[in-house]
């Protein structure tokens, strides 16, 4: 018997698709932080989902990085992309 594939929280399509986008830019973790106000290392744990971002740092990334909030939480947007 197979087990069913979890469904991703929203912090998971979140972190997902932004790391998605920037990697689509061919942008460091270094560059978005600096373009959005936010550190590398906070960067880095909301691409890995391990902290609870806000709105306006979400908002901010999503500015940062040329994409529409609505992209980066929409579990379809990005899907099937390389994650190498």
């Amino acid at each position: 018997m197979s087990k069913a594939k979890p469904i991703p929280t929203a912090r998971e399509i979140f972190a997902r698709n932004l790391r998605r986008a920037r990697r689509l830019k061919d942008e460091t973790q270094e560059g978005l932080a600096l373009e959005a106000g936010v550190s590398r290392a906070y960067l880095s744990r909301v691409e890995r989902g391990t902290v609870n971002i806000s709105f306006d740092s979400a908002e901010a990334l999503a500015k940062a990085i040329g994409v529409s909030l609505r992209d980066l939480v929409d579990p379809l947007q990005f899907q099937g992309l390389d994650e190498s």
